[in-house]
């Protein structure tokens, strides 16, 4: 992790104002990546959703053998993203960031069909009033959320761990407690993420290397997103 003001120190020739003025545009391009892997997430569901591609992922019977592939193919990319970014080149880490949001839209087109469309449509927005909030408290605020940000991944932990356990207990009690410490850590995880990725920024760094940097700083945005988005939903999506 970088400290600005170390890097403010080190970089004389250039002014506090001119820094900040590359780290916005840098944040910019964070943000149009996220947004337009929403963006391309959303135009799968509902195209999923609404044609006969459908039924080449759920039947009456549920999930088909290509429907699995779409639903675990997203982890797949993200590992291969997550570890493979310094090798590959930032033409192919934007690939496999597109492939995988298109991906996400695909498995999730099935809550366009459990949920109506106002209900899921009044989820996003909401998600994305809070969403805006949190990352602008985490981009503007002297406070350093680092240990903030260690305890809220073990949170993640220990939701993930009792998500597993509830699919076979299938406690609705469980299922509501899951529901709302999702929505808690993943608002956390807004303004966490939105700090570290601020603070990784160099000024004057390769274009590759900062364009790969951008890439993963969308992702970690977009998978908060989603999942608040996702618990929220839980709370607030009436039923078809």
């Amino acid at each position: 992790m970088v400290d600005r003001n170390s890097y403010y120190s080190s970089t004389p020739s250039r002014s506090a104002a001119e820094i900040d003025e590359g780290l916005r545009a840098y944040m910019l391009t964070v943000y149009n990546y996220m947004c337009s892997a929403l963006a391309l997430t959303g135009l799968a569901a509902y195209v999923t959703a609404n044609t006969s591609l459908i039924n080449l992922f759920f039947s009456a019977q549920g999930i088909t053998g290509l429907g699995y592939v779409a639903m675990f193919a997203p982890l797949g990319l993200v590992l291969f993203l997550s570890f493979g970014i310094n090798r590959m080149q930032a033409s192919t880490a934007q690939l496999v960031f597109w492939v995988y949001a298109a991906l996400v839209g695909v498995s999730l087109s099935s809550i366009l069909l459990i949920y109506t469309g106002t209900s899921v449509v009044k989820t996003f927005f909401v998600t994305a009033a809070a969403f805006g909030s949190l990352s602008l408290y985490g981009y503007t605020t002297k406070k350093n959320l680092s240990g903030f940000g260690s305890f809220l991944i073990m949170g993640l932990f220990g939701l993930i761990i009792a998500s597993i356990v509830n699919i076979f207990m299938q406690s609705s009690a469980m299922e509501f407690v899951i529901s709302i410490a999702g929505v808690l850590i993943f608002a956390g995880l807004t303004a966490y993420d939105t700090q570290k990725i601020k603070l990784m920024y160099l000024e004057g760094e390769h274009s590759e290397t900062a364009t790969k940097k951008a890439i993963m700083g969308a992702l970690s945005l977009y998978l908060d997103f989603i999942n608040m988005f996702l618990f929220l939903l839980r709370f607030m999506g009436n039923r078809e």
